[in-house]
């Protein structure tokens, strides 16, 4: 049988490009995007999405007589507000695509899954930082200095310990330009950790906290103008540690992808957005930890 190709008014790739684009993207998102892994992440159409946390009860402790004092509790008001949008709108000419030796679609889609991505991760990052409660001062030389590294650890982990919330395990976040000092002191440990680290080649964890890497500037003193959306960061020269999944960041329904006609101009827009919403919940804030470089 031959093979045919339908008959429809207009037949493009812009079916597989579509599935395409998911494709890549869950794939990106999974991997990329270190709010994933340190966050709750609700991906649905809910209005409100409430605190998953209530106060913790009050416990009497006293000789047996069988009975028992009635306290009262305070229900803490906070829900999560989706509030900013991540967009990016570009046009292909048919030209530039007929003409190109390669497929400029594809090329344009990663490109802006990667940017979304990126995006996201940097505002959830942000807001995450200026909401952490607890706060702590590096050494001189901050994380750049090997000798300072188990030391900064250490009193990171002493700021969460004792919490039971710690059994869902540490976080600490910092820019590339800190893990020298990380690399360095692992590979000056004892024997066996430092053989791991020499072998392995880079950090994923230390002393038990996993430690994630982002580019230079994630953390950023911005105005709403500046490029934060509709929130003011002052987090330049800061790094964020804490316990996971003690705060929430929500992007309904994901993100989206559109493919659009121009009337007057050939090709088409491609455009990619999602929305994203964050909260750092009221009974959770000591479990985030500011921490300033000096």
């Amino acid at each position: 049988m031959a093979n045919t190709i339908p008959t429809t008014a207009y037949y493009d790739n812009t079916a597989w490009r579509r599935k395409y684009r998911l494709a890549t993207l869950d794939k990106l998102l999974r991997k990329a995007l270190v709010a994933e892994k340190i966050c709750l992440v609700d991906r649905t159409n809910s209005r409100y999405i409430n605190s998953p946390y209530g106060s913790q009860p009050t416990i009497q402790v006293k000789a047996m007589d069988g009975t028992y004092t009635v306290r009262t509790f305070t229900v803490v008001e906070d829900t999560l507000e989706v509030t900013d949008e991540f967009i990016i709108g570009e046009h292909i000419y048919d030209f530039e695509q007929t003409l190109s030796q390669f497929d400029l679609y594809a090329s344009r889609i990663d490109e802006q899954n990667n940017a979304i991505a990126t995006g996201i991760d940097k505002w959830v990052l942000n807001e995450l930082l200026e909401r952490a409660n607890a706060t702590y001062t590096t050494p001189a030389g901050g994380f750049t200095t090997a000798a300072n590294i188990p030391v900064i650890m250490s009193n990171l982990i002493s700021k969460v310990s004792g919490y039971a919330d710690t059994y869902n395990g540490m976080f600490l976040v910092i820019e590339n330009t800190d893990v020298p000092g990380f690399i360095q002191s692992q590979a000056a440990s004892g024997f066996s950790y430092a053989d791991a680290a020499l072998n392995n080649g880079f950090m994923t964890s230390y002393m038990g906290v996993d430690i994630y890497v982002v580019r230079t500037g994630t953390f950023a003193d911005l105005t709403e103008t500046g490029g934060s959306g509709s929130k003011t960061w002052t987090n330049l020269n800061h790094r964020v540690f804490g316990v996971k999944n003690t705060a929430t960041y929500a992007a309904p329904r994901g993100v989206g992808y559109e493919e659009k006609y121009v009337t007057a101009t050939t090709g088409m827009e491609i455009v990619t957005f999602g929305y994203c919403g964050f909260k750092f919940w009221v009974s959770k804030y000591d479990l985030g930890v500011d921490i300033t470089l000096a």
